[in-house]
C-alpha cells in the first residue's frame, strides 16, 4: 500500500478489530477458526521447542582443511 493510503485508514483500533473477527466468524464459521487457532499454536510451539533444541546442543567439530 502507498503511504497516502495507510494514512488515509489511519490506525487499527479494538472496534476495528472485532468487526474483522465477527467477518471471519461469519465466512468460516467458529468451528473451523477454533481449529486454525489450535493449529497455528502447535506449529509455533513447534518452533519453539525446536529452537530451545538448537541452542542447547553443541556446535559439531570443525573439520580442519587440509593444505596439500
Amino acid at each position: 500500500m502507498h503511504a497516502g493510503m495507510l494514512a488515509l485508514l489511519g490506525p487499527i483500533g479494538l472496534p476495528e478489530l472485532v468487526i474483522i473477527l465477527f467477518i471471519l466468524v461469519l465466512v468460516f464459521g467458529a468451528k473451523r477458526l477454533s481449529g486454525l487457532g489450535r493449529g497455528m499454536g502447535q506449529a509455533i510451539r513447534g518452533f519453539k521447542d525446536e529452537m530451545q533444541t538448537d541452542d542447547d546442543a553443541e556446535p559439531a567439530p570443525k573439520a580442519k582443511a587440509e593444505a596439500d
